[in-house]
């Protein structure tokens, strides 16, 4: 076809046939990117909840409680439903995580490095201000005839000891690291078998105050908060030794993230998470002193902890 002058207006009539077949095409590539959600720079926001959860460290029931207002916060600060879904045991919680069930977890030190290696492209984006000193209790009652001391008390040998939950930073995989490194034996050698583990913090606590194991491993916080609130009597359930400090409890935000609510939203949930201020929040979480983000490669020392003692399942 011979091409049309654009002068003298008789290219119009040459030209609207792929003028109209050039608006239907755009027209039916924005009806698609609508449906699927793929729209030009930025995707469409999800409006799927953002699901969270926490190791069971201590009493199911009030975990639940105080974790809603940490949801209702989140969810304000990002405009996304946020809910708590709460978990049988620290296996659990990682399990979650790995399927994508929950999209972002309150670990421990252990569990938070358990997840990271079986999902690429976690990432821990938070951690309280206490944290990267936190510290265990080894726990004994009074009768157990050990005297507090800052050496690790070699006294233990031979008693009934528990544990906290097999998977618990602080109530297992530091203590024990502490034990061998000290003793030069293993758990079983040196408690001649007599140990056991707990299913949370709290427990570990009133299993010794309550003279059904001579001693025991539990988390520093736990420990001074229950003495506080009249939980717990140290006259009776007493700490005798404290450990060498090491990192611990931390978010942890699954890479999923960011492909459902849009590019940059973990940056902005962790900007959320340490901007926290409000005491009710911080006092739910029991991080009075803050927030601070934090990395994957600060908990390289725990990665290394376990997979010494073949943990990192």
């Amino acid at each position: 076809m011979k091409p049309t002058s654009l002068r003298g207006g008789r290219a119009l009539p040459a030209l609207v046939p792929s003028l109209l077949l050039l608006t239907f095409a755009c027209s039916h590539e924005a009806a698609h990117d609508a449906l699927t959600g793929k729209s030009g720079d930025a995707p469409a926001v999800s409006k799927e909840p953002l699901r969270f959860t926490a190791i069971p460290d201590k009493n199911t029931t009030e975990l639940a409680a105080k974790y809603k207002v940490v949801g209702d916060y989140l969810s304000k600060e990002l405009g996304v439903a946020v809910e708590y879904v709460p978990t049988a045991d620290y296996g659990a919680s990682v399990e979650l995580f790995k399927t994508g069930d929950v999209q972002l977890a309150w670990f421990g030190g252990l569990t938070s490095v358990q997840a990271v290696a079986k999902v690429p492209g976690a990432r821990i984006i938070a951690t309280g201000k206490v944290d990267p000193h936190f510290k265990s209790y080894f726990i004994a009652h009074k009768d157990a005839g050990i005297a507090p001391d800052e050496a690790f008390p070699m006294g233990l040998k031979g008693k009934s000891f528990t544990f906290g939950p097999s998977n618990s930073t602080s109530g297992r995989l530091m203590p024990e690291h502490f034990i061998r490194l000290n003793t030069k034996m293993s758990p079983e050698e040196f408690f001649g078998k007599q140990n056991q583990y707990s299913t949370g913090h709290d427990q570990t606590a009133k299993l010794v105050e309550a003279g059904t194991f001579q001693a025991g491993a539990m988390n520093y916080v736990t420990y001074d908060s229950m003495v506080k609130d009249g939980k717990l009597d140290p006259a009776v359930c007493v700490k005798i030794w404290t450990t060498p400090e090491y990192a611990d409890y931390n978010f942890t935000a699954h890479p999923i993230l960011d492909e459902r609510y849009g590019k940059g939203f973990t940056e902005k949930l962790q900007k959320a998470i340490v901007g926290i201020t409000d005491p009710a929040v911080l006092g739910a979480m029991q991080r009075k002193d803050g927030m601070i983000p934090a990395t994957n490669e600060d908990f390289q020392t725990t990665h290394n902890v376990a997979v010494q003692l073949d943990l990192l399942k």
